[in-house]
């Protein structure tokens, strides 16, 4: 997927600290991302699934979500994400419905088993979060404070 350049910021210039903040917040996601993907493993999923089931369960305001709602929140191309439904069809995990108001569109929804791996992937991953927070919180403060 293309992304936009955005304008670089040349309001000020960065000190050490600033460098130093930005390279532990970089490893802190990255950790927080290692965690993320070896506890999808865990349950059997691709971290690609987890991150699909999550979006489609974590819809904003609980929304319908349709195959191009779930490319843009996985910020990848309609076909891929196609694929990568098929695959999670085909393991029993999605399920395609028709949308009652709008016939041309399919909702996709999450079966009992991918609500079962979703719980105890996301009780895992806030289980993480509140271990980092600490850390993120110190981070983010030194953002405002700049």
């Amino acid at each position: 997927m293309a992304t936009t350049k955005k304008p670089v910021s040349t309001t000020r210039r960065p000190s050490q600290a600033d460098y130093e903040a930005l390279a532990e917040f970089r490893y802190l996601i990255r950790r927080f991302l290692e965690f993320s993907q070896s506890a999808a493993r865990g349950v059997g999923l691709a971290p690609a699934q987890h991150q699909a089931l999550l979006a489609i369960k974590g819809s904003p305001d609980g929304a319908s979500m349709t195959i191009g709602d779930l490319a843009a929140r996985l910020c990848i191309r309609h076909h891929s994400t196609v694929e990568l439904v098929d695959r999670l069809a085909a393991a029993g995990l999605v399920v395609r419905r028709t949308d009652p108001q709008d016939h041309r569109r399919v909702i996709l929804g999450l079966t009992r088993s991918a609500e079962k791996h979703l719980a105890e992937l996301s009780a895992a991953h806030l289980d993480e979060l509140a271990r980092l927070r600490p850390s993120l919180r110190k981070l983010l403060a030194l953002g405002k404070s700049s």
